[in-house]
């Protein structure tokens, strides 16, 4: 536990399994249910969001053997591999007094925060969520909120294979460039990126506190 919240790190899960469980655990979390952070990577694997356009999937991606899951999430189409940082953010909102236009900006800006401790200079891009170098895509954001709780959440190349992106339209954006940390002399592994991540997330995530009367209530972050 940290303070209010969950982490688990679960290494490599298959991506369908771990959909499930969040649905799960969000369909069954009650108001006093502890928030999670779950750090994970998946095997190779497409996803589509659910206003996804298939023509996103080029013939090279179709004919490459890797499987595309029609999920519940904002956005486009994207790839999930080994390599990857991938963290899920299964949090309260109202508890915590975020909106989710302030998490999207929250979670953007654990990443840029990452990024400069290894003296990396990312932004944001204006209409396109995530996270930028120089205009290539090193960051993806997708979010699902029920019931005033998120799930989903980003992920960070790290070592991941590019290739699979060149098969695709990343987020829906033809030729756009997707690069990891690997690509800057950065020998980080997942592990060690999530670590740092986490930090910055945790930062800057509210928090809540529970007040004497057993009622969740907002403390704010540092």
């Amino acid at each position: 536990m940290a303070g209010d919240l969950l982490v688990k790190r679960l290494g490599l899960v298959d991506y369908e399994p771990a959909l499930e469980a969040m649905r799960l655990f969000t369909a069954e979390r009650s108001d006093t249910t502890p928030d999670q952070i779950w750090l994970l990577e998946h095997p190779p694997v497409y996803t589509l969001g659910q206003a996804g356009l298939a023509e996103h999937l080029l013939p090279a991606g179709r004919e490459a053997g890797i499987p595309l899951v029609q999920i519940d999430r904002g956005g486009q189409i994207t790839y999930h591999g080994p390599g990857q940082l991938v963290a899920y953010l299964l949090l309260d909102l109202r508890r915590r007094g975020l909106k989710v236009r302030e998490l999207v900006f929250l979670m953007e800006q654990a990443l840029i925060d990452c990024l400069a401790d290894y003296g990396l200079h990312a932004e944001r891009k204006t209409g396109a969520p995530g996270v930028y170098i120089d205009g290539a895509k090193i960051a993806a954001l997708g979010l699902r909120v029920r019931n005033g709780c998120s799930y989903h959440g980003l992920a960070l190349n790290v070592d991941v294979d590019l290739a699979p992106f060149t098969w695709i339209n990343p987020c829906g954006y033809e030729g756009l460039k997707t690069i990891r940390l690997r690509d800057f002399g950065i020998a980080d592994d997942v592990a060690a990126a999530g670590e740092r991540l986490l930090g910055h997330l945790l930062r800057l995530l509210p928090r809540v506190a529970v007040a004497g009367d057993g009622v969740a209530s907002v403390a704010a972050a540092d």
